[in-house]
């Protein structure tokens, strides 16, 4: 198992993801395609290029690593009698944020994981708007911007800054704010919460309400490459991954 995290082919994963982004910006580009809008079971909306981008990144995956296993939100849901001996395995958001999509805002992201024993050892997030990739491998953290290639690492002080969500909101954040000070905040969609953390624009974050295992997969293992800590809750416990149900609880990101 050590060997995919020592041997990971970073770039060509980055690689990957822009080839996704890139499919993502097609459609986001079309005003026909990207004003078509269906809803899941769950209400939840889906758009050509949340399924145009898993198609790139499964694809890719299965060449690069075909012995590794996928879950993805547009892939075939396996039951957890299916997956539940899955010691290692890629976890893919093939669009996060596609509100943010649908409001043409560009705060999405492309998010790809490695979960090893139910932990992310690696992640991917691409914001194809934003020319911007955040990545972690082998216990470290970058990003990439518009070209431009620079180390992430959190300052481990609170200056009172959150990062708060674009589209949710409760009052159980409101509380958690005030417990650490929080005297300033900012507001950005999808994954890239986790990223303002970790680029140290940021000192916490914290969500009550539902998000699935995909939604936090890549964002916590660049936050915690960088030196933060993403618990369950308010609380101390780590935050892991392939659940019998994968829907996550709430969280607490921090960067001090």
């Amino acid at each position: 198992m050590d060997k995919y995290e020592n041997q990971l082919e970073i770039n060509k994963l980055i690689e990957l993801a822009q080839q996704s982004g890139d499919e993502i910006l097609k459609i986001y580009n079309d005003p026909e395609c990207s004003s078509h809008v269906d809803y899941k079971s769950d209400n939840s909306p889906l758009t050509l290029a949340d399924q145009a981008s898993h198609e790139v990144i499964e694809k890719g995956l299965k060449i690069l690593y075909p012995e590794i296993p996928i879950i993805s939100e547009e892939g075939d849901q396996l039951d957890y009698d299916k997956r539940k001996d899955f010691n290692l395995f890629w976890l893919v958001d093939p669009l996060d944020g596609t509100k943010e999509f649908i409001n043409r805002n560009g705060e999405f992201t492309v998010n790809i994981a490695l979960i090893r024993d139910k932990y992310p050892i690696a992640g991917i997030i691409y914001a194809p708007v934003l020319d911007t990739f955040y990545a972690s491998a082998n216990g470290n953290a970058f990003k990439i911007e518009k070209g431009q290639k620079s180390e992430l690492r959190v300052s481990g002080l609170n200056n009172g800054i959150a990062v708060r969500s674009k589209s949710h909101a409760s009052a159980e954040e409101e509380e958690v704010l005030d417990k650490y000070n929080i005297r300033d905040s900012i507001s950005v969609g999808s994954s890239l919460k986790f990223c303002m953390v970790a680029d140290n624009r940021a000192d916490l974050y914290y969500r009550f309400g539902p998000t699935m295992e995909w939604d936090t997969a890549a964002g916590q293992a660049v936050l915690e490459a960088a030196g933060g800590k993403v618990f369950r809750e308010t609380g101390n416990e780590r935050f892991l991954y392939n659940k019998r149900s994968l829907l996550n609880t709430g969280f607490l990101c921090m960067g001090f």
